[in-house]
């Protein structure tokens, strides 16, 4: 029988031990029997007892023997209470009880734990509540269930508090049932090897599970084989455990896989240790704390038939994997796939070797520590009462997180000196003061705050001083003073007592808190059980036999990747490089959209995009294009131009592939949060078919969605699924019989084009082509960039009209991060935004008055506030931003753009948040003190809630909330105006000579000689001879200007009645206004004293007339004014010009020689009143009254930082390019052909860009220092082929292909 069939009976028996321990932790009752009842008094023990019949064999539950209880002699917090429950002990609850008939009980205590009577360990709730709370009279009995069951033998209970009134008085019982294991030893030397072939059938879950204990804070634990080399090893290193997979042993990173967890397992407790292997994944647990490994798929098969215990000693040989140090310490219950290993051994089934001195019980050497767990722990032993004349020697260990902290300080006798040992910037260091003397300094070791039991040697001999730090692995630092240094009559470690009680104790440096340990003065070792006892030195703020070290960064608080680091007593996140902030690393600093950005005033540009704010998913770099109404987030791919099918000898289908920059996750959720996307698709095609028949199969296709995506038959503009193109929805292909223009398969040039907008199709992942290789096909693809707008988060709102209304949602989960974020306006002063409870614990965050916010919370220390008062009131009905977080380290309020208020969390206070009720929002359960007003993008961890819908089914709550112009009209600049819209506003650039997003982008021309643009205000009236009645009283202008041009005529407005306004730079480069508002007299010259205006740099002028009053103020300079005296009425006004004049028939002679040369350089930003007839003239010429004439440029020009002499954009507004129609495409010529005609082409750009650069620096030295250079925007019938080496840098605004 082999050894698995054999060990069947054992596989069911753990199996039913794990179905009792399943019902144990339901029904809590099987496990729940009294431990302490029927002991006998000596396995009682006690720090002291007030007297006889107070002493602890009377501390039974309800027992009324003796005084009725335990009272130790004096009641301060060095006392404390042990029982021996015998043997090891499955303890699940624990109950007090004060001395009967007394007023003697305890408000507060804590509990520890221990095998061996030693090396206490204290328990901890929720791993950081010390505490527990205790009794309210004698009588009462207080029960505790154990979140977390505790095996062990020995329970000691320490007093915290106590009634005030009374003394010191306990009675207790624990509960719990008995335990059973199988242990086995190893000295260091000693291992174990199974043989486990033969081996079963793969099986679908695997698992290694076991406990250990050790002092040694490095060795192998196991190491499994199998005839394929592939191998498991379970390790110390430095206290954490390591898992190492390999294959073979090859030591290259392709063949191992590592990962860590736990921290201080060299603690010598207990530590349960599970390794479940899944088909592609395994979870390795330590403790209480689980990690989900992804295996890479060369690691997924094990086959092991042997296992190494203590060793790494398999067929009969020795193999390092990373430590020559075997396993020191006692393993229990090691069971692999159901069968006990240690059970095996100990029955020597003749599968398992033994090597060395293997035992069956865990014996175990007593080290007792002690912790000094504030600053204002010290302990004071004695010194030699008579010293040796050849020296002295100190030695201890320590470990510690704190990069500062006294170990040691003594007085030197007789000699009027101090020596202190002291760490500082986690090195050691020796400093001895001695009168008359230079101060002797030392230091040695480094990164000793790593938590490692650290030695420390101090010794002196023979006039020789040595500092030794970790012994042979470590370092030494040598001196030789001229004075002897040996100890005083008391040496302090960690720090000194209080001021003044020591005089002869001064420490100069921080104070040590961490666990020192193997204290030894002149080579005699410290007995700390006697200092425990007062029999020996003093100590304060001590935990002795036990060391208290938490690591607060093995399960990190830190997310998204932020680094931890720590003191004794807290823990620090560093964000720096994440993208988040907070103290955990929690917020994400950036937007959750393109909208969002847009709404605090940015422009089109590329932003990082957080989509799911403090969730998972990481922020990435996206284009937002906001030159529109609407705003686009652009998520580009590897390749978005117009792409050249070329034929592949040997194959019949041609195939592309479109890698996103957004990661999978954030593209999912962009395309989800998006009101609408799209992605343009084209083919262009001769001779080349698309879909072929709506009946017949596909010749192409492409795939789209989330995921890996799903086959696609339909085409731009078609719904999915149709397996047709835009033209047979419309029935507009140029073949009735085809539902695609390209499978009517001419010769001519045709395309299907078109955009797709079915989000749940999108993004196109991959394309298809499959009629591309018949003699004559030629084709041309195009997949564009995808491009979604509409953050379905930002605008979802909801309006409270009354303070009882609310809404609910399900309880929110914030146990230990809860972020939330909102807009509110109201004009009430006070109302609850948010609120939800649970049994004790609970979150609100309140309007508390019309100029304060209050946050405020509770999850078990008490509740806590966080406050942040506005400057001005927040009742004032405009918008208004709040950001909460609360999290393990502390809680913080933002309100708009104020600096944060925070509150820091308790250091070992509760941690979690335990909510069970619904969430309210705008209101509470009680329905009082509810809010009136507007909330919008309310979120909760990233997560937006929806509002509106749940507003739409619930009386007294509207969805939605207009009125978003009062606090976003700001945003519309240059005199645009704010329009409402139910979600969001937009800005209406009408009145403005701005454009964009919000009339902030400056309309620019650059003009030659001989451009004009005419805006005409009103035609005669045909049938009658009477003339507009367009009169003016007042004016309003402004523009600004470009140019090396003077004297010139900038802008004139002409009337039907020889009147007119004329703007012009003299000949000595001043401004010059003139009015002719008589058009019997001559014009008024009203002159600036501003000079040098044409001189190529950008002028801003802005021209008020009121009546007769005129007022010119250029750039930066001082306003000037000025009078008319001809008259105050413009009459009948008939056009405005810009650039030269063609009927100058009106002008003076002097006016007409100004205008004659036309105007060269450039205007931007013109307007007249509300007209602006450079935007009319550019933007909007056919539904405009506007005529121009020659050249007109559009610039950049009227950019502060554009270089006048740079290229500029072309727009030519005669013979506009029409569109491709029936032509060839213009495809990427570098895409569609090879790299020898790529090369050619190169060369052809560098001659053609060469000549240029000689043709613009003649050009420069004939026209001056400014001359506008014109690219001219590639029309079809210009060439066939597009222009080589497109930008791919990203989408602009206005994206054109040009050629030089």
């Amino acid at each position: 029988m082999d050894l698995w069939s054999k060990k069947v009976p054992g596989i069911i028996t753990q199996v039913l031990l794990i179905l009792i321990g399943s019902h144990w932790a339901t029904a809590g009752e099987v496990c729940h029997s009294p431990l302490v009842s029927n002991l006998l008094p000596s396995s009682f023990r006690s720090s002291s007892h007030l007297s006889g019949s107070h002493g602890p064999g009377f501390a039974k539950l309800n027992r009324r023997e003796g005084a009725g209880g335990w009272s130790p002699l004096s009641s301060d917090g060095y006392q404390w209470l042990e029982v021996d429950l015998g043997e090891r002990t499955h303890i699940t609850a624990v109950a007090t009880q004060g001395r009967y008939g007394s007023s003697d009980w305890l408000t507060a205590y804590l509990l520890m734990f221990s095998d061996t009577g030693h090396n206490w360990r204290q328990y901890r709730q929720e791993d950081s509540i010390d505490a527990f709370p205790g009794n309210t009279n004698a009588d009462s009995v207080v029960q505790h269930k154990l979140q977390h069951p505790v095996i062990a033998r020995y329970v000691r209970l320490i007093p915290l508090d106590w009634n005030p009134n009374g003394r010191i008085g306990l009675r207790l019982e624990t509960y719990g049932c008995h335990y059973n294991s199988d242990v086995v030893s190893f000295d260091g030397r000693s291992s174990l090897l199974f043989r486990l072939s033969p081996r079963p059938r793969q099986m679908a879950l695997e698992s290694i599970s076991l406990k250990f204990k050790t002092l040694w804070n490095s060795g192998i634990l196991l190491h499994a084989e199998g005839h394929s080399e592939h191998s498991l090893t379970l390790e110390l290193e430095k206290g954490k455990l390591l898992l190492l997979l390999r294959k073979g042993r090859s030591s290259s990173p392709d063949a191992q896989h590592l990962v860590s967890l736990g921290s201080l397992l060299d603690d010598q407790h207990w530590h349960d240790v599970t390794v479940e292997h899944h088909s592609t994944h395994l979870n390795l647990t330590v403790d209480k704390n689980t990690l989900w490994v992804q295996i890479p798929p060369r690691f997924t098969h094990w086959d092991h038939d042997q296992m190494s215990v203590g060793a790494d000693r398999v067929l009969g040989s020795w193999r390092s994997v990373g430590s020559h140090r075997n396993f020191k310490g006692c393993l229990e219950n090691l069971v692999y796939n159901g069968v006990n290993l240690v059970d095996l051994a100990k029955q020597k089934d003749q599968r398992v070797t033994v090597k060395g001195n293997v035992t069956f019980s865990c014996s175990e050497p007593v080290f007792v520590a002690m912790t000094f767990t504030s600053p204002e722990s010290f302990l004071c032993l004695p010194g030699v009462t008579e010293p040796s004349s050849t020296g002295a020697s100190v030695g201890l260990q320590f470990r510690t997180w704190n990069k500062a902290g006294l170990l040691l300080t003594f007085d030197l006798p007789k000699h009027g000196g101090t020596v202190w040992l002291y760490l500082s910037r986690a090195r050691l260091h020796l400093q001895i003061h001695k009168s008359g003397r230079a101060p002797l300094e030392l230091s040695v070791g480094s990164a000793l705050n790593d938590g490692q039991w650290h030695s420390v040697e101090l010794m002196s001999r023979r006039g020789h001083l040595t500092v030794t730090v970790d012994r042979d692995e470590g370092a030494s630092a040598h001196a030789s003073p001229s004075f002897p240094v040996t100890t005083g009559s008391q040496l302090f470690f960690g720090g000194c007592p209080p001021d003044d009680s020591s005089p002869e104790c001064m420490n100069p440096f921080r104070a040590f808190q961490g666990c020192m340990r193997l204290l030894a003065v002149d080579d005699q070792p410290v007995d700390l059980i006697m200092v425990q006892q007062r029999m020996m030195g003093n100590y304060s703020h001590l935990q002795i036999d036990m060391c208290g070290i938490i690591d607060r960064c093995s399960l990190s608080h830190c997310e998204h990747g932020g680094s931890c680091s720590q003191s004794w007593s807290t823990f620090h996140c560093n964000c720096s490089t994440t993208g988040y902030s907070g103290a955990t690393c929690h917020s994400s600093i950036y937007e959750q959209s393109c909208e969002a950005y847009k709404h605090k005033g940015n422009t089109s540009a590329y932003y990082y995009i957080d989509v799911d704010g403090s969730g998972p998913i990481r922020p990435q770099l996206i284009y937002c294009d906001m030159t529109e109404d609407k705003t686009w987030m652009v998520i580009q791919h590897n390749n978005t131009e117009l792409t050249r099918v070329q034929p592949s000898p040997g194959r019949n289908q041609h195939s592309a592939h479109f890698e996103y920059s957004s990661e999978e996750e954030q593209l999912a959720a962009i395309i989800t949060q998006s009101e609408h996307c799209e992605q343009e698709l084209t083919y262009h095609c001769r001779k080349s078919r698309l879909l072929n028949t709506p009946d017949g199969p596909p010749l192409s296709w492409w795939v789209g969605g989330p995921g890996g995506g799903q086959v696609q038959t339909y085409w731009a503009g078609a719904p999915p699924g149709s397996q047709r193109c835009a033209c047979g929805l419309q029935e507009s292909c140029v073949d009735p019989k085809h539902h695609c223009n390209c499978d009517a398969d001419r010769t001519e040039w045709a395309n299907d084009s078109g955009l797709l907008t079915h989000k749940e199709t999108l993004p196109v992942r991959s394309l298809v082509l499959g009629d591309v290789h018949r003699p004559g096909s030629e084709s041309a693809y195009k997949v564009g960039h995808l491009r979604c707008h509409g953050d379905k988060n930002v605008w979802n709102a909801a309006f409270f009209d009354k303070e009882t209304s609310y809404l609910h949602f399900p309880t929110f989960h914030g146990e230990l991060s809860a972020d939330i974020s909102f807009l509110f306006k109201t004009t009430s002063s006070s109302g609850v935004f948010l609120e939800n409870l649970g049994i004790k614990d609970f979150i609100r965050i309140e309007l508390s008055s019309s100029t304060e916010v209050l946050f405020s919370f509770d999850v078990g220390n008490g509740p806590l506030e966080v406050r942040v008062e506005a400057g001005s009131p927040l009742n004032d009905d405009r918008w208004h931003r709040i950001r909460a977080e609360r999290n393990v380290k502390e809680a913080s309020l933002r309100l708009d753009e104020l600096p944060a208020a925070t509150q820091e969390a308790p250091a070992d206070g509760h941690i979690h948040l335990q909510l069970n009720s619904q969430l309210f929002i705008g209101g509470t359960a009680s329905r009082q003190k509810g809010f009136r007003g507007c909330i919008r993008s309310l979120q909760l961890n990233g997560v937006t809630l929806d509002l509106e819908e749940r507003a739409k089914i619930t009386p007294g709550v509207q969805a939605g909330c207009p009125g978003h112009c009062s606090s976003y009209g700001s945003l519309c600049q240059n005199q645009g105006r704010c329009v409402e819209r139910p979600n969001s506003f937009s800005c209406n650039c009408g009145p403005s000579a701005y454009t964009g997003a919000f009339c902030d982008r400056e309309v620019s021309a650059s003009f030659k000689p001989g451009t004009s643009i005419s805006y005409t205000f009103k035609e005669p009236n045909r049938s009658s001879s009477a003339l507009p009645d367009t009169t003016l009283r007042a004016e309003n202008i402004s523009l600004s200007f470009r140019t090396s041009q003077s004297p010139a005529l900038l802008l004139y407005v002409g009337s039907y009645r020889r009147e007119y306004l004329a703007v012009l730079l003299n000949k000595h480069d001043k401004l010059e206004v003139r009015y002719r508002l008589d058009g019997t007299k001559d014009a008024e010259i009203l002159r600036s004293k501003v000079r040098n205006l044409a001189n190529g740099q950008l002028h801003a002028v802005t021209i008020r007339r009121l009546a007769d009053a005129v007022s010119v103020q250029i750039d930066q300079n001082a306003r000037e004014d000025f009078n008319v005296t001809s008259d105050v009425e413009f009459n009948a006004i008939r056009s405005l010009v810009l650039g030269r004049v063609h009927n100058s028939g009106d002008l003076d002679p002097e006016l007409s020689r100004i205008a004659s040369p036309g105007f060269t350089g450039c205007l931007s930003a013109v307007l007249f009143n509300s007209v602006s007839p450079l935007k009319a003239a550019l933007l909007h010429q056919d539904t405009s009254p506007v005529i121009v004439t020659g050249p007109l440029v559009q610039s950049i020009c009227g950019s502060t930082s554009a270089n006048p002499y740079a290229a500029e954009t072309t727009h030519h507004l005669s013979g506009q390019s029409g569109s491709v129609g029936t032509g060839q495409p213009l495809v990427n010529a570098v895409r569609s052909d090879s790299a020898l005609i790529g090369g050619v082409i190169a060369v052809v750009i560098f001659v053609v860009l060469s000549a240029l650069a000689v043709m613009a620096r003649v050009l420069y030295r004939r026209k001056g220092t400014f001359q506008s250079q014109e690219v001219k925007t590639v029309k079809p019938e210009d060439g066939p082929e597009l222009a080589f080496g497109g930008s791919q840098n990203g989408p602009s605004e206005h994206q054109k292909e040009y050629f030089i």
